[in-house]
């Protein structure tokens, strides 16, 4: 049997699960007012209809003190549980069990929210909150513990089947067990008994709370990656002093601290999948609980690996199944090739979560909205019944023009509401600017986002032909009944370029290799993400001196929401790659760029062999137009109704294809 490993069940405590992936814990930002929503039970109840074979729940705060982020799940409130109940219930219908992960997040937090002093072992500042801990008292340690407990017992009462105790990446346990947060001199301090005294502690009592009725784990940070903190040789020793408590029923892993390398808990698709292995290895060698691996699991075949060469005993698979739902059914129904494979960009998920808004997925427009496709099911369904009909609409046949993100989502999204969909595309391949995007060093796995979609309009019977350009009579000749518009955009020349100027191009001309800029490149970063920074390590990479110039204060600036900033860093400084902020570029006067270094007014030159443009670009809008002018049914997606980033022309093609 594929997978014989992965589908094989396994006993944790008193609960079986059904296989040996794992949803794990991870923030989602659907609290409302500090409860669960009826967001959180469609979000986890789709996963659990996907097949996996154990979820557990984004963390239940234990203590007022505790408010890092705004729509934080506060446990110890009895309100929580009326949600928690619609939690359970509508995963317990798949056979699903469920655990909450409850959590204290320390000195990882701000006072922004509760008003109140953050709590740590310490008095030592969290480099990203920059605010100073209270140093909690014996008696403050007490109300931790007794606060775990009570939560614990919230969870029991929901209808949980186990708890796990965040003890990793932001936690004031994992505060407690590391040398670089902890400097007590007291019973919590010092040895690594001493360090590991709350998490014992708090072990014990949650397990009197719950006795034998749930399971019981502990998740444990294997390498801090920072100075002075825990790594993995100490975590296999928190994880043998949890394993002798006789109280735990498994422990699970992570790497990083969330406020300091975050970049490697979440990591992007410039690090390797399974990056993470070595932290569950080395724990499974030494004790005798089971074990859960985490790190950038894509597909099942990785997670058999893991399983197969005794790694671990489960496998952590969370963005995967943030980007497939029915990624654990697909795999065991040997339908991996149909998979919604993650791209690891980071966008919509760790990126919103980032930006305080709710998680989502660049190329599954239906996560973070799974209530309201609920919503809607239910009452089409309902209107069905009524009717004693089909609610759907009469079948169409719809045209779109062009086969990038936007155009395929929009067929998809047609052909799935049941219409007649051809997509007609210029060039020879689908994709359009992701394409490109995916040609670039490290960044492959963003082309997975149009064999994606191509996978998924295969299945729906989409139709699409490609070296075909459309204009108004061949619509006027297919009479199509409506007609989806998805160009793209064009690059844009910028005022102080030179109509004549022949050492000029965009990005797109370099990776369409229309271009081959040689010896020394000025790259202008106007947008602030991959654009420049990818074309940069490509060009230093055919040996050009590359200097990135931006207009802002950071070169490639929303790479820090994706998590890219700090590796970007490193690969531009191994390849030499110059950084400069806050410069203009205001002409040239023959060969030599004028630049305004706009904080003091200054100009500055550069004479640079090549200029290459990271600028926004221009809507290729003038299909749409002429259409609308003749009367056309038509709609426009993506860039050529106003360029954005890809997941906005993925949302754009959803609703357009859905409302036909």
């Amino acid at each position: 049997m594929a997978h014989r490993y992965l589908w094989t069940p396994l006993q944790l405590g008193p609960v079986s699960t059904l296989n040996r992936i794992v949803f794990s814990a991870h923030l989602t930002n659907y609290a409302l007012d500090g409860k669960p929503t009826e967001q959180h039970a469609a979000y986890y109840a789709a996963r659990a209809a996907g097949g996996t074979g154990l979820i557990i729940t984004e963390e239940h705060s234990t203590h007022p003190t505790d408010w890092p982020y705004e729509k934080l799940i506060h446990g110890f409130h009895r309100d929580v549980i009326p949600g928690y109940r619609k939690i359970t219930d509508a995963v317990h219908r798949h056979r699903t069990p469920i655990f909450a992960q409850i959590n204290h997040n320390g000195g990882q937090a701000s006072s922004m929210f509760s008003r109140l002093p953050v709590w740590a072992p310490s008095p030592v500042a969290d480099p990203l909150f920059r605010e100073v801990p209270k140093a909690v008292s014996l008696a403050e340690i007490d109300e931790i513990v007794a606060g775990y407990a009570l939560v614990a017992e919230h969870c029991a009462e929901g209808g949980f089947d186990g708890i796990e105790l965040q003890c990793s990446h932001s936690s004031i346990v994992r505060g407690f067990l590391s040398p670089a947060t902890n400097k007590r001199t007291d019973d919590y301090g010092g040895s690594l008994q001493n360090r590991a005294r709350l998490l014992v502690d708090i072990v014990h009592a949650v397990r009197r709370v719950i006795g034998n009725r749930l399971a019981l784990g502990v998740r444990i940070c294997g390498d801090e990656l920072i100075d002075g903190g825990t790594t993995i040789d100490e975590a296999v020793q928190i994880a043998q002093i949890v394993e002798a408590t006789g109280q735990v029923d498994y422990i699970n892993t992570s790497i990083g601290v969330a406020t300091a390398s975050l970049f490697m808990i979440e990591a992007s698709m410039h690090i390797p999948p399974g990056y993470a292995m070595f932290i569950p290895s080395a724990i499974r060698k030494a004790v005798d609980l089971p074990v859960v691996g985490v790190g950038r699991f894509k597909d099942p075949l990785q997670a058999e690996r893991a399983l197969a060469e005794g790694h671990c005993d489960l496998v952590g698979i969370v963005r995967g199944q943030i980007a497939d739902a029915d990624f654990a059914a697909k795999a065991r129904a040997g339908s991996s090739d149909e998979t919604r494979l993650c791209l690891s960009c980071n966008q919509e998920c760790v990126g919103r979560m980032g930006m305080n808004r709710w998680l989502g997925c660049i190329e599954n427009p239906r996560t973070g909205r799974e209530a309201e496709y609920v919503r809607r099911e239910l009452s089409d369904n309902k209107i069905a019944v009524t009717l004693g009909r089909s609610s759907v609409a009469a079948r169409k046949q719809v045209m779109v023009v062009g086969a990038g993100p936007g155009g395929l989502q929009a067929a998809i999204s047609a052909a799935r509401a049941g219409h007649q969909v051809t997509v007609y595309e210029k060039q020879a391949e689908a994709g359009g600017q992701v394409r490109l995007a995916a040609s670039v060093p490290n960044r492959a796995e963003f082309g997975d986002m149009i064999r994606n979609q191509l996978t998924e309009c295969r299945r729906l019977g989409v139709a699409i032909e490609y070296d075909v350009g459309v204009w108004p009579g061949i619509v006027d000749e297919r009479k199509p009944d409506h007609v989806i518009v998805a160009t793209g955009a064009e690059p844009n020349r910028p005022w102080w370029v030179p109509a004549d100027a022949a050492n000029v191009c965009d990005v797109r001309d370099v990776l369409e290799g229309t271009a081959e800029p040689f010896g020394n490149v000025v790259v202008i970063d106007e947008i602030g993400f991959h654009h420049a920074t990818s074309v940069g390590e490509l060009l230093a990479d055919r040996g050009c001196n590359v200097e990135i110039i931006t207009n802002g204060m950071v070169v490639g600036q929303d790479l820090g929401i994706t998590l890219d900033m700090e590796n970007w860093w490193v690969r531009a400084s191994a390849k030499s790659i110059a950084q400069t902020t806050d410069l203009v570029p205001m002409g040239f006067e023959g060969t030599t760029l004028n630049l305004l270094h706009h904080p003091t007014g200054s100009q500055v030159t550069r004479t640079p062999d090549w200029v290459v443009l990271a600028v926004p670009p221009n809507p290729v809008e003038w299909l749409y137009k002429a259409l609308k002018d003749a009367g056309v049914s038509v709609q426009r997606v993506g860039d050529c109704l106003a360029p954005r980033r890809a997941h906005a022309a993925v949302v754009d093609g959803e609703r357009a294809g859905a409302a036909i």
